[in-house]
């Protein structure tokens, strides 16, 4: 099969994860939204980036007896035309029969997308069906603006907002037993303050 570049394959549809797993690299980022080939946004923030550092390192500390947490990016494949590439990825060891060299075949037992201004609608609207139609128990999206984790549990096929957590609220899971910590735990572990950045 040759590879395609971008240009060519958003010309197509459905784009598969075939389809593009074998197109050209050309070191950006991508997302199968529905059969779309979708770039993501530009590179994240330093606070982005510093916050999901934080927050996977808190989480591995308390729950890597039980859990496997991966940072983007990382392919979460939920279905040939649905691959998605959360901010953290985590999943209980009695499943990591869905670990492959390629991602994660299937829904992981939780995910965390870390909202940017370019991201905001697509992980609080679009990514929160997706993830609720595949089956991912619990979705957290953390607002960078706002410094709040909203803590979604599914209920049948939809999310229900349980929680919002913001300064020093103790953040718990019942997906994730092991996980405790506050917003104000994570920004005092910041190497440079947010507010301190333009």
């Amino acid at each position: 099969m040759k590879k395609k570049t971008y240009e060519e394959l958003i010309r197509e549809y459905p784009v598969t994860y075939e389809m593009y797993a074998n197109m050209v690299d050309d070191e950006k980022r991508y997302e199968i939204s529905d059969g779309v080939l979708e770039l993501m946004s530009p590179s994240p923030t330093f606070t982005h980036q510093s916050i999901t550092g934080v927050l996977h390192y808190i989480l591995t500390t308390s729950c890597r007896n039980d859990y496997i947490i991966v940072a983007s990016p990382i392919d979460v494949i939920l279905s040939d035309t649905e691959v998605r590439q959360p901010d953290l990825v985590i999943i209980h060891r009695s499943r990591m029969s869905i670990i492959s060299n390629r991602g994660i075949n299937g829904a992981p037992d939780l995910v965390v997308e870390v909202t940017s201004e370019h991201s905001r609608r697509r992980d609080k609207v679009k990514k929160r069906v997706v993830y609720a139609q595949y089956g991912v128990p619990e979705y957290w999206i953390v607002d960078l603006s706002n410094l709040t984790l909203e803590q979604y549990v599914l209920d049948g096929t939809r999310y229900e907002l349980t929680e919002v957590y913001s300064g020093d609220d103790t953040i718990h899971s019942q997906t994730m037993p092991c996980a405790s910590f506050s917003m104000n735990g994570i920004v005092q572990s910041l190497p440079i303050p947010p507010d301190a950045l333009e």
